[in-house]
């Protein structure tokens, strides 16, 4: 997802922007996004939204329900790294899905949210 890191954005925004893209009950519980692209997890997929052309007129949703999620990794900043990195892995998909995500984030916290959420979906 795109090439700068993303910040956590508050959930209300996602839903006000994207909400159409939601079924009733969903309820968006993180949001990262980066100069175009947005990156959320509710409580039931991980959703990729790639903004694309120089218009940004065109816009591609990836939703990922949780079952399809066979592993994920969260690497936090090291001293010289500007971003943390998150990668999960699709059933079917060998290359993971790759988002970079801002240092001020808590990389302890996305990866427990992941846990609870891909887990308890087993």
């Amino acid at each position: 997802m795109g090439l700068f890191s993303s910040h956590e954005v508050e959930p209300d925004e996602i839903r006000d922007k994207f909400g159409h893209a939601l079924i009733a009950g969903e309820e968006v519980l993180a949001a990262f996004r980066s100069l175009r692209d947005t990156a959320f997890l509710t409580n039931y997929r991980f959703v990729l939204v790639d903004v694309q052309g120089l218009t940004g007129t065109k816009v591609s949703f990836q939703s990922v329900p949780y079952r399809s999620i066979t592993r994920f990794a969260v690497e936090s900043a090291g001293t010289f790294d500007l971003d943390s990195d998150l990668a999960i892995w699709v059933s079917g998909n060998p290359q993971p899905l790759t988002l970079k995500v801002s240092r001020n984030a808590d990389p302890a916290a996305i990866q427990r949210l992941l846990a609870e959420l891909v887990l308890a979906k087993r």
